[in-house]
Protein backbone atom coordinates (compact mmCIF):
# COMPACT_ATOMS: atom_id res chain seq x y z
CA UNK A 1 0.00 0.00 0.00
CA UNK A 2 0.85 3.71 -0.73
CA UNK A 3 1.32 6.61 2.43
CA UNK A 4 -2.10 7.43 1.12
CA UNK A 5 -3.30 4.22 1.49
CA UNK A 6 -4.03 3.62 -2.44
CA UNK A 7 -2.48 0.55 -4.49
CA UNK A 8 0.93 1.24 -5.81
CA UNK A 9 -1.06 0.47 -9.45
CA UNK A 10 -3.81 3.07 -8.87
CA UNK A 11 -1.05 5.53 -8.53
CA UNK A 12 -0.63 7.23 -11.95
CA UNK A 13 -1.64 4.47 -14.65
CA UNK A 14 0.26 5.55 -17.86
CA UNK A 15 0.68 4.59 -21.13
CA UNK A 16 2.54 1.14 -22.37
CA UNK A 17 6.62 1.95 -22.59
CA UNK A 18 6.11 4.85 -19.80
CA UNK A 19 9.88 5.08 -18.64
CA UNK A 20 10.37 5.02 -14.96
CA UNK A 21 14.13 6.09 -13.92
CA UNK A 22 16.19 7.58 -11.40
CA UNK A 23 18.64 10.60 -11.20
CA UNK A 24 22.26 11.21 -10.48
CA UNK A 25 24.78 13.69 -11.38
CA UNK A 26 28.63 13.20 -11.37
CA UNK A 27 30.06 16.13 -8.56
CA UNK A 28 27.26 15.23 -6.66
CA UNK A 29 28.36 11.78 -5.97
CA UNK A 30 31.39 10.43 -7.50
CA UNK A 31 33.74 12.21 -5.62
CA UNK A 32 37.26 11.16 -6.62
CA UNK A 33 38.19 14.90 -7.85
CA UNK A 34 41.48 14.14 -8.04
CA UNK A 35 41.48 10.45 -9.38
CA UNK A 36 43.08 9.43 -13.04
CA UNK A 37 43.65 12.61 -14.35
CA UNK A 38 40.54 15.01 -13.46
CA UNK A 39 41.16 18.41 -13.62
CA UNK A 40 39.71 21.17 -11.03
CA UNK A 41 35.70 21.80 -11.74
CA UNK A 42 34.21 25.57 -10.92
CA UNK A 43 32.34 23.71 -7.95
CA UNK A 44 35.84 22.36 -6.61
CA UNK A 45 37.03 26.16 -6.43
CA UNK A 46 33.66 27.33 -5.31
CA UNK A 47 33.65 25.18 -2.37
CA UNK A 48 37.33 26.60 -1.18
CA UNK A 49 35.06 30.48 -1.18
CA UNK A 50 34.61 30.81 2.86
CA UNK A 51 31.03 30.62 3.53
CA UNK A 52 29.83 29.21 0.17
CA UNK A 53 29.04 26.02 1.21
CA UNK A 54 26.65 25.18 4.06
CA UNK A 55 29.29 23.66 6.92
CA UNK A 56 32.22 24.19 4.43
CA UNK A 57 31.43 20.47 2.84
CA UNK A 58 32.67 20.10 -0.72
CA UNK A 59 32.17 17.35 -3.34
CA UNK A 60 35.57 16.15 -2.63
CA UNK A 61 34.40 12.45 -1.49
CA UNK A 62 30.42 12.97 -2.33
CA UNK A 63 28.92 9.32 -2.39
CA UNK A 64 32.44 7.69 -3.79
CA UNK A 65 30.25 6.65 -6.64
CA UNK A 66 33.59 6.69 -9.00
CA UNK A 67 34.91 3.44 -6.70
CA UNK A 68 31.78 2.47 -5.87
CA UNK A 69 29.24 2.32 -8.96
CA UNK A 70 28.86 -1.29 -9.13
CA UNK A 71 27.20 -1.28 -5.88
CA UNK A 72 24.79 1.61 -7.28
CA UNK A 73 24.30 -0.60 -10.11
CA UNK A 74 22.58 -3.22 -7.93
CA UNK A 75 20.64 -0.76 -6.50
CA UNK A 76 19.40 0.23 -9.73
CA UNK A 77 18.80 -3.07 -10.75
CA UNK A 78 16.83 -3.94 -7.00
CA UNK A 79 14.72 -0.95 -7.73
CA UNK A 80 13.80 -2.31 -11.02
CA UNK A 81 14.26 1.35 -12.89
CA UNK A 82 14.38 0.94 -16.74
CA UNK A 83 16.48 4.23 -16.94
CA UNK A 84 18.88 6.16 -15.03
CA UNK A 85 19.99 10.04 -16.02
CA UNK A 86 23.71 10.46 -14.92
CA UNK A 87 25.73 13.21 -16.06
CA UNK A 88 29.09 13.01 -17.45
CA UNK A 89 32.14 15.34 -15.73
CA UNK A 90 33.77 17.84 -18.37
CA UNK A 91 36.86 18.12 -16.23
CA UNK A 92 37.20 14.17 -16.34
CA UNK A 93 37.42 14.15 -19.86
CA UNK A 94 38.93 17.32 -20.88
CA UNK A 95 40.57 18.04 -17.36
CA UNK A 96 42.04 21.47 -18.94
CA UNK A 97 38.37 22.22 -20.72
CA UNK A 98 39.69 21.53 -24.25
CA UNK A 99 42.72 20.06 -25.83
CA UNK A 100 44.25 17.00 -24.06
CA UNK A 101 41.15 14.02 -23.30
CA UNK A 102 42.05 11.89 -20.58
CA UNK A 103 41.23 8.43 -21.31
CA UNK A 104 40.96 7.13 -18.11
CA UNK A 105 38.05 9.69 -17.44
CA UNK A 106 36.18 7.91 -20.63
CA UNK A 107 37.04 5.04 -19.56
CA UNK A 108 35.49 5.24 -16.40
CA UNK A 109 31.64 6.01 -18.19
CA UNK A 110 32.52 3.50 -20.75
CA UNK A 111 32.19 0.81 -17.89
CA UNK A 112 29.26 2.63 -16.13
CA UNK A 113 27.16 2.33 -19.85
CA UNK A 114 28.37 -0.98 -20.42
CA UNK A 115 27.18 -1.52 -16.84
CA UNK A 116 23.80 -0.55 -17.54
CA UNK A 117 22.98 -1.91 -20.53
CA UNK A 118 24.05 -5.10 -18.95
CA UNK A 119 21.49 -4.93 -16.37
CA UNK A 120 18.75 -3.72 -19.00
CA UNK A 121 18.94 -0.31 -17.64
CA UNK A 122 19.04 2.31 -20.53
CA UNK A 123 21.19 5.26 -19.81
CA UNK A 124 20.15 8.68 -20.47
CA UNK A 125 23.60 10.89 -20.68
CA UNK A 126 23.58 14.53 -19.74
CA UNK A 127 26.28 16.30 -21.01
CA UNK A 128 26.49 19.30 -18.81
CA UNK A 129 25.41 19.22 -15.22
CA UNK A 130 27.22 22.55 -13.56
CA UNK A 131 30.85 21.39 -13.77
CA UNK A 132 32.84 23.33 -16.01
CA UNK A 133 36.09 23.23 -16.10
CA UNK A 134 37.82 26.11 -13.77
CA UNK A 135 40.44 26.43 -16.59
CA UNK A 136 37.77 27.32 -19.47
CA UNK A 137 35.81 29.95 -15.90
CA UNK A 138 39.34 31.25 -15.74
CA UNK A 139 39.17 32.09 -19.75
CA UNK A 140 35.51 33.69 -19.69
CA UNK A 141 33.64 30.94 -18.31
CA UNK A 142 29.97 30.75 -19.85
CA UNK A 143 29.94 34.39 -20.10
CA UNK A 144 32.27 34.14 -23.41
CA UNK A 145 31.42 32.18 -26.74
CA UNK A 146 34.59 30.42 -26.56
CA UNK A 147 32.79 28.13 -24.20
CA UNK A 148 29.72 26.77 -26.18
CA UNK A 149 32.61 26.08 -29.11
CA UNK A 150 34.33 24.45 -26.77
CA UNK A 151 31.32 22.21 -25.09
CA UNK A 152 30.47 21.37 -28.68
CA UNK A 153 33.65 19.80 -29.16
CA UNK A 154 33.98 18.09 -25.46
CA UNK A 155 30.23 16.61 -26.33
CA UNK A 156 31.43 14.96 -29.83
CA UNK A 157 34.12 13.55 -28.05
CA UNK A 158 31.92 11.82 -25.38
CA UNK A 159 29.99 10.57 -28.18
CA UNK A 160 32.55 8.98 -29.91
CA UNK A 161 33.32 7.64 -27.11
CA UNK A 162 30.47 6.18 -25.91
CA UNK A 163 28.34 3.98 -27.76
CA UNK A 164 25.09 1.90 -26.05
CA UNK A 165 24.00 5.54 -25.05
CA UNK A 166 20.09 6.00 -26.83
CA UNK A 167 19.37 9.34 -24.89
CA UNK A 168 22.24 12.00 -25.00
CA UNK A 169 20.65 15.07 -23.12
CA UNK A 170 22.83 18.47 -23.61
CA UNK A 171 22.40 20.65 -20.72
CA UNK A 172 20.72 20.34 -16.70
CA UNK A 173 19.19 23.34 -16.05
CA UNK A 174 20.72 26.00 -18.25
CA UNK A 175 18.68 28.62 -15.51
CA UNK A 176 21.10 27.44 -12.64
CA UNK A 177 24.44 27.75 -14.47
CA UNK A 178 23.69 31.19 -15.92
CA UNK A 179 21.67 33.02 -13.07
CA UNK A 180 22.08 31.15 -10.18
CA UNK A 181 25.69 31.06 -10.68
CA UNK A 182 26.93 34.17 -12.04
CA UNK A 183 23.99 36.60 -10.79
CA UNK A 184 22.60 35.26 -8.08
CA UNK A 185 25.77 33.72 -6.75
CA UNK A 186 24.45 31.09 -5.03
CA UNK A 187 25.91 28.59 -7.31
CA UNK A 188 29.72 28.33 -8.96
CA UNK A 189 31.25 30.15 -9.88
CA UNK A 190 29.36 32.55 -7.30
CA UNK A 191 29.24 35.40 -9.87
CA UNK A 192 26.81 38.54 -9.34
CA UNK A 193 26.90 40.13 -12.78
CA UNK A 194 24.06 41.45 -14.71
CA UNK A 195 25.14 41.71 -18.40
CA UNK A 196 27.80 38.70 -18.25
CA UNK A 197 25.16 36.01 -16.54
CA UNK A 198 23.06 36.91 -19.25
CA UNK A 199 25.25 36.12 -21.87
CA UNK A 200 26.03 32.86 -20.07
CA UNK A 201 22.48 31.96 -20.01
CA UNK A 202 22.62 33.04 -23.90
CA UNK A 203 26.11 31.21 -24.65
CA UNK A 204 24.35 28.19 -23.10
CA UNK A 205 22.27 27.82 -25.34
CA UNK A 206 24.53 28.54 -28.04
CA UNK A 207 26.22 25.30 -26.58
CA UNK A 208 23.18 23.25 -26.42
CA UNK A 209 22.77 24.31 -30.45
CA UNK A 210 26.48 23.51 -31.65
CA UNK A 211 26.82 20.19 -29.60
CA UNK A 212 23.38 19.64 -31.04
CA UNK A 213 24.54 19.84 -34.46
CA UNK A 214 27.60 17.99 -33.66
CA UNK A 215 25.76 15.38 -32.38
CA UNK A 216 23.45 14.96 -35.39
CA UNK A 217 26.28 14.12 -37.69
CA UNK A 218 27.70 11.21 -36.28
CA UNK A 219 23.92 9.91 -34.74
CA UNK A 220 23.62 6.37 -34.57
CA UNK A 221 20.69 4.16 -35.13
CA UNK A 222 17.88 4.79 -32.27
CA UNK A 223 19.76 7.92 -30.43
CA UNK A 224 17.67 10.37 -29.58
CA UNK A 225 18.65 14.30 -28.15
CA UNK A 226 17.03 16.55 -26.06
CA UNK A 227 17.50 19.75 -23.24
CA UNK A 228 16.58 19.78 -20.01
CA UNK A 229 14.92 22.53 -18.28
CA UNK A 230 13.63 22.94 -14.71
CA UNK A 231 10.85 24.68 -14.83
CA UNK A 232 8.60 26.58 -11.46
CA UNK A 233 5.31 28.35 -12.97
CA UNK A 234 5.40 32.15 -11.43
CA UNK A 235 2.01 32.53 -10.05
CA UNK A 236 1.28 36.23 -8.44
CA UNK A 237 1.23 36.18 -4.34
CA UNK A 238 -2.22 38.59 -4.85
CA UNK A 239 -4.26 39.46 -7.41
CA UNK A 240 -2.52 43.26 -7.28
CA UNK A 241 -1.72 44.43 -11.27
CA UNK A 242 2.13 44.76 -9.62
CA UNK A 243 2.58 40.93 -8.15
CA UNK A 244 0.98 39.92 -11.80
CA UNK A 245 4.03 41.81 -13.62
CA UNK A 246 6.08 40.55 -11.20
CA UNK A 247 5.56 36.98 -11.43
CA UNK A 248 5.43 38.03 -15.73
CA UNK A 249 9.49 38.88 -14.86
CA UNK A 250 9.74 36.18 -12.90
CA UNK A 251 8.45 33.63 -15.27
CA UNK A 252 10.71 35.57 -17.86
CA UNK A 253 13.93 34.95 -15.46
CA UNK A 254 13.31 31.52 -14.38
CA UNK A 255 11.66 29.97 -17.53
CA UNK A 256 11.11 31.84 -20.95
CA UNK A 257 14.38 33.05 -21.65
CA UNK A 258 15.09 29.38 -22.31
CA UNK A 259 12.11 28.01 -23.63
CA UNK A 260 11.09 30.57 -26.27
CA UNK A 261 14.45 30.23 -28.09
CA UNK A 262 14.59 26.95 -27.79
CA UNK A 263 11.08 25.88 -28.48
CA UNK A 264 9.97 28.67 -30.61
CA UNK A 265 13.23 30.31 -32.40
CA UNK A 266 12.31 33.63 -30.60
CA UNK A 267 13.66 35.62 -27.84
CA UNK A 268 11.32 36.75 -24.85
CA UNK A 269 9.11 39.95 -26.36
CA UNK A 270 9.85 41.84 -22.76
CA UNK A 271 13.67 41.06 -22.61
CA UNK A 272 14.30 44.68 -23.33
CA UNK A 273 11.89 45.97 -20.93
CA UNK A 274 13.63 43.72 -18.06
CA UNK A 275 17.07 43.73 -18.90
CA UNK A 276 17.28 46.57 -21.30
CA UNK A 277 19.24 48.65 -18.53
CA UNK A 278 21.68 45.91 -17.77
CA UNK A 279 22.57 44.38 -20.62
CA UNK A 280 22.71 45.68 -25.08
CA UNK A 281 22.45 41.68 -25.27
CA UNK A 282 25.99 42.57 -27.76
CA UNK A 283 26.25 38.72 -26.95
CA UNK A 284 23.66 37.45 -29.59
CA UNK A 285 24.75 37.25 -33.27
CA UNK A 286 22.84 36.72 -36.47
CA UNK A 287 21.80 33.21 -36.77
CA UNK A 288 21.69 32.26 -33.11
CA UNK A 289 18.42 31.29 -33.09
CA UNK A 290 18.24 29.17 -36.03
CA UNK A 291 21.53 27.63 -33.64
CA UNK A 292 19.66 27.57 -30.11
CA UNK A 293 16.27 26.13 -31.74
CA UNK A 294 17.66 23.12 -33.56
CA UNK A 295 14.92 20.04 -33.59
CA UNK A 296 14.68 18.04 -30.27
CA UNK A 297 13.91 14.50 -30.47
CA UNK A 298 12.83 15.42 -26.61
CA UNK A 299 12.38 17.69 -23.88
CA UNK A 300 13.33 17.26 -20.69
CA UNK A 301 11.77 18.72 -17.39
CA UNK A 302 12.71 19.56 -14.12
CA UNK A 303 9.96 20.63 -11.54
CA UNK A 304 9.88 20.53 -8.01
CA UNK A 305 7.77 23.80 -6.88
CA UNK A 306 6.10 26.79 -8.31
CA UNK A 307 7.41 30.19 -7.33
CA UNK A 308 4.90 32.47 -5.47
CA UNK A 309 6.12 36.27 -6.90
CA UNK A 310 5.12 39.57 -5.07
CA UNK A 311 6.89 42.74 -5.86
CA UNK A 312 9.44 44.32 -4.23
CA UNK A 313 12.10 47.31 -4.74
CA UNK A 314 15.38 46.30 -6.20
CA UNK A 315 17.70 45.14 -4.49
CA UNK A 316 20.43 47.85 -6.67
CA UNK A 317 19.09 51.42 -7.33
CA UNK A 318 21.65 51.51 -9.83
CA UNK A 319 21.27 49.49 -12.99
CA UNK A 320 24.98 49.18 -13.72
CA UNK A 321 25.88 47.62 -11.13
CA UNK A 322 22.47 45.29 -10.36
CA UNK A 323 22.58 41.54 -11.17
CA UNK A 324 20.25 39.72 -13.73
CA UNK A 325 18.82 38.12 -10.57
CA UNK A 326 17.53 41.66 -9.18
CA UNK A 327 14.01 42.09 -11.32
CA UNK A 328 12.22 43.71 -8.44
CA UNK A 329 10.39 40.63 -7.42
CA UNK A 330 10.07 38.75 -3.94
CA UNK A 331 9.21 35.07 -3.89
CA UNK A 332 6.45 34.55 -0.33
CA UNK A 333 5.09 31.35 0.74
CA UNK A 334 1.63 30.82 0.58
CA UNK A 335 -0.25 29.70 3.05
CA UNK A 336 -1.95 25.90 3.10
CA UNK A 337 0.43 24.10 1.49
CA UNK A 338 2.37 21.24 3.52
CA UNK A 339 6.58 22.16 3.09
CA UNK A 340 9.44 19.71 2.06
CA UNK A 341 12.17 19.25 4.77
CA UNK A 342 13.61 22.21 3.05
CA UNK A 343 10.91 24.26 3.80
CA UNK A 344 9.71 24.05 -0.24
CA UNK A 345 5.78 23.88 -0.93
CA UNK A 346 4.47 20.89 -1.96
CA UNK A 347 2.25 21.55 -4.59
CA UNK A 348 2.19 19.31 -7.49
CA UNK A 349 -0.73 21.20 -9.43
CA UNK A 350 2.30 23.08 -10.53
CA UNK A 351 3.64 20.30 -12.21
CA UNK A 352 0.49 19.97 -14.39
CA UNK A 353 0.24 23.33 -14.86
CA UNK A 354 3.61 23.19 -16.29
CA UNK A 355 3.34 20.33 -18.79
CA UNK A 356 0.37 21.79 -20.05
CA UNK A 357 1.05 25.15 -20.42
CA UNK A 358 4.08 23.96 -22.30
CA UNK A 359 2.25 21.72 -24.89
CA UNK A 360 -0.55 24.60 -25.19
CA UNK A 361 2.41 27.28 -25.70
CA UNK A 362 4.33 25.06 -28.46
CA UNK A 363 2.35 23.66 -30.93
CA UNK A 364 4.90 20.39 -32.07
CA UNK A 365 5.78 20.19 -28.59
CA UNK A 366 8.76 16.90 -28.47
CA UNK A 367 7.83 14.40 -26.22
CA UNK A 368 8.44 15.19 -22.32
CA UNK A 369 10.53 13.43 -19.83
CA UNK A 370 10.35 14.52 -16.49
CA UNK A 371 13.78 14.66 -16.04
CA UNK A 372 13.75 15.36 -12.13
CA UNK A 373 11.37 15.48 -9.46
CA UNK A 374 12.12 14.79 -6.07
CA UNK A 375 11.47 15.45 -2.04
CA UNK A 376 14.42 17.41 0.22
CA UNK A 377 14.40 16.02 3.96
CA UNK A 378 16.57 14.90 6.66
CA UNK A 379 18.00 11.42 7.05
CA UNK A 380 14.99 8.99 7.98
CA UNK A 381 14.67 5.85 6.77
CA UNK A 382 11.23 5.97 7.33
CA UNK A 383 10.43 8.61 4.58
CA UNK A 384 6.74 8.89 4.31
CA UNK A 385 6.93 12.73 3.27
CA UNK A 386 8.75 11.71 0.28
CA UNK A 387 6.55 8.88 -0.56
CA UNK A 388 3.68 11.35 -0.53
CA UNK A 389 5.15 13.25 -2.61
CA UNK A 390 6.24 11.55 -5.05
CA UNK A 391 2.88 9.83 -5.34
CA UNK A 392 1.32 13.17 -5.84
CA UNK A 393 3.38 14.08 -8.64
CA UNK A 394 3.12 10.93 -10.09
CA UNK A 395 -0.80 11.59 -10.22
CA UNK A 396 -0.06 14.90 -11.62
CA UNK A 397 1.64 13.20 -14.17
CA UNK A 398 -0.77 10.90 -15.15
CA UNK A 399 -3.46 14.21 -15.23
CA UNK A 400 -1.51 15.87 -17.65
CA UNK A 401 -0.66 12.51 -19.61
CA UNK A 402 -4.94 12.44 -19.68
CA UNK A 403 -5.33 15.78 -20.91
CA UNK A 404 -3.11 15.51 -24.08
CA UNK A 405 0.39 16.22 -22.95
CA UNK A 406 2.64 13.17 -24.29
CA UNK A 407 4.97 12.71 -21.76
CA UNK A 408 7.41 9.90 -21.93
CA UNK A 409 8.86 9.07 -18.47
CA UNK A 410 9.39 10.09 -15.36
CA UNK A 411 12.63 10.05 -13.14
CA UNK A 412 12.82 10.31 -9.63
CA UNK A 413 15.32 12.26 -8.47
CA UNK A 414 17.62 10.75 -6.59
CA UNK A 415 19.02 7.75 -6.37
CA UNK A 416 21.37 8.21 -3.25
CA UNK A 417 21.40 10.64 -0.69
CA UNK A 418 24.46 12.85 -2.02
CA UNK A 419 26.31 16.59 -2.47
CA UNK A 420 23.27 19.16 -2.43
CA UNK A 421 25.48 21.44 -4.04
CA UNK A 422 25.47 24.65 -1.62
CA UNK A 423 23.74 22.77 0.90
CA UNK A 424 26.34 20.19 1.25
CA UNK A 425 25.32 17.35 2.40
CA UNK A 426 22.59 18.54 5.17
CA UNK A 427 19.28 17.81 2.37
CA UNK A 428 19.26 14.31 1.32
CA UNK A 429 17.19 13.81 -1.74
CA UNK A 430 17.79 9.81 -2.36
CA UNK A 431 15.81 6.70 -2.21
CA UNK A 432 18.71 5.38 -0.93
CA UNK A 433 20.21 6.58 2.56
CA UNK A 434 24.08 7.30 2.53
CA UNK A 435 26.49 7.30 5.58
CA UNK A 436 28.94 9.91 4.36
CA UNK A 437 31.61 8.52 7.26
CA UNK A 438 31.48 4.99 5.84
CA UNK A 439 29.84 5.03 2.73
CA UNK A 440 27.25 2.76 3.87
CA UNK A 441 24.08 2.39 1.40
CA UNK A 442 20.42 1.81 3.24
CA UNK A 443 17.12 1.48 1.18
CA UNK A 444 14.47 3.87 2.52
CA UNK A 445 10.77 3.19 2.56
CA UNK A 446 10.70 5.16 -0.58
CA UNK A 447 13.22 3.26 -2.52
CA UNK A 448 10.33 -0.07 -1.86
CA UNK A 449 7.47 2.24 -2.49
CA UNK A 450 8.99 2.97 -5.72
CA UNK A 451 10.04 -0.49 -6.56
CA UNK A 452 6.74 -1.40 -6.25
CA UNK A 453 4.78 1.44 -8.54
CA UNK A 454 7.63 0.41 -11.12
CA UNK A 455 6.71 -3.22 -11.00
CA UNK A 456 3.20 -2.89 -11.02
CA UNK A 457 3.31 0.01 -13.76
CA UNK A 458 6.15 -1.25 -16.36
CA UNK A 459 6.74 -3.50 -18.72
CA UNK A 460 10.59 -3.66 -18.32
CA UNK A 461 10.67 -4.76 -22.17
CA UNK A 462 8.97 -1.73 -23.41
CA UNK A 463 11.22 0.87 -21.08
CA UNK A 464 14.56 0.85 -23.14
CA UNK A 465 13.49 2.45 -26.59
CA UNK A 466 9.69 3.92 -25.75
CA UNK A 467 10.38 7.42 -26.91
CA UNK A 468 12.18 6.30 -30.75
CA UNK A 469 8.67 7.11 -32.37
CA UNK A 470 7.94 10.53 -32.47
Amino acid sequence: MTATGERPDAVGALPQGFVWGVATSAYQIEGAVTADGRGPSIWDAFCRIPGAVAAGETGEHACDHYRRWPEDMALLAGLGAGAYRFSVAWPRVFPEGTGRVNQRGLDFYRRLVEGLNARGVTPFLTLYHWDLPQALEERGGWRVRDTAEYFADYAATVHEALDGVPYWITLNEPYCSSITGYAEGRHAPGAREGHGALAAAHHLLVGHGLATARLRERTREGERIGVTLNMSPAVPASPSAEDAAAARRMDLMVNRQFTEPLLGAAYPADTAEVYGEISDFSFRREGDLEIISAPLDFLGVNYYYPIHAAAAPYGQPDPALRSAYDIGVRTVAPDGPPVSGLGWRVEPRGLYDTLTGLAGRFPGLPPIFITENGYGGGGELDDTGRISYLEQHVAATREAVAAGVDVRGYFCWSLLDNFEWARGYAARFGLVHVDYATQARTPKASYRWYRDVIAAQSSPSAVSRSASAR
